[in-house]
């Protein structure tokens, strides 16, 4: 159980990630699309569901986004409203700092003795007004109890340049984090680079180690190829070439999805770090889902489920 594996701090969590749909969706739709995408998860050796809440990211870049911003349902709502059947553990995804103080505290005194899964989010750039902080979204979870499982966000590209997610992850623990979800990774030498300073931190301060989920995404086209890129993912030059370039650009991410997996889960491993991968994917054709079921298929494999 995923309860068991975050409290165990163990390697091999499994996980799915979906996108509600927009939310002027009508209620006999939203029932429609929650069914397919529990049926398309029938019978997946799962640990758990992970649904985002999707924000605005405009204002963390110039670059003109390649899709529109759609508003999607609520997470938390299109969760219990429509996925109550998928019978696995589901981790919702807060933009923290699209509640106000009071509404946001409310939440976490409603939460009780349940298992909750969350993972908070910050706003996407500094120059962004919140209501609430991700500091202050932690500091309220804490008071939350043992049931509230926390999650946070890691960014291993960023530690190409600032040499920090470490630290970052070890702050984010200090404030209640106790598994870490990736932003999708195409680049190994990026996350091997931050796994190992995470490594050596840890064993030289006697921290243990939470388990690191790692986003594979697979890219079924350049319209696709485009959008990850403004989204912050950083595909290498001679891996978006090859994209480009392939007969079957899918085919081609979904085996570099696969070497990526292989490289990490070999790496980590070896060093005895706890991680996992969650599969996602960020275009709603369905051939594109079709390659993302695929992929979670090798990886229970991979990690022997």
């Amino acid at each position: 159980m995923l309860k068991q594996k975050i409290q165990n701090k163990e390697s091999g969590i499994l996980l799915y990630g979906i996108t509600p749909p927009k939310h002027n969706n009508s209620h006999e739709k939203l029932v429609e699309i929650a069914g397919r995408q529990m049926a398309r998860l029938a019978g997946k050796k799962l640990d758990g569901l992970i649904v985002y809440d999707i924000q605005d990211e405009s204002s963390r870049t110039a670059e003109p986004r390649p899709f529109p911003f759609m508003q999607t349902y609520p997470a938390q709502k299109y969760v219990d409203t429509y996925l109550a059947a998928l019978e696995i553990p589901k981790v919702v995804y807060r933009s923290v700092g699209n509640y106000t103080k009071e509404a946001f505290n409310a939440w976490v005194q409603s939460l009780g003795n349940k298992d909750t899964f969350s993972v908070f989010v910050g706003a996407p750039s500094k120059d962004q007004q919140v209501n609430i902080t991700l500091h202050e979204a932690y500091h309220a979870m804490m008071q939350a109890g043992e049931n509230a499982f926390l999650g946070g966000v890691t960014i291993p590209e960023r530690h190409q340049s600032k040499a920090d997610e470490h630290l970052r992850i070890a702050q984010k623990e200090d404030h209640g984090c106790r598994f870490f979800v990736s932003q999708c990774v195409y680049s190994t030498n990026h996350s091997k680079n931050f796994l190992a300073d995470y490594y050596y931190h840890c064993k030289e301060t006697g921290r243990p180690m939470s388990p690191i989920i790692f986003t594979l995404t697979p890219c079924g086209s350049e319209k696709t190829l485009d959008f990850m890129r403004w989204l912050g993912i950083d595909i290498p030059r001679w891996m978006a070439l090859e994209l480009k370039h392939s007969h079957d650009i899918l085919e081609q991410s979904v085996e570099m999805c696969k070497n990526t997996a292989q490289e990490l889960y070999d790496y980590a491993t070896e060093k005895g770090i706890p991680i996992g991968f969650n599969v996602e994917s960020v275009a709603i054709r369905k051939a594109e889902i079709d390659a993302s079921i695929a992929l979670l298929d090798y990886l229970a494999g991979l990690l022997g489920k």
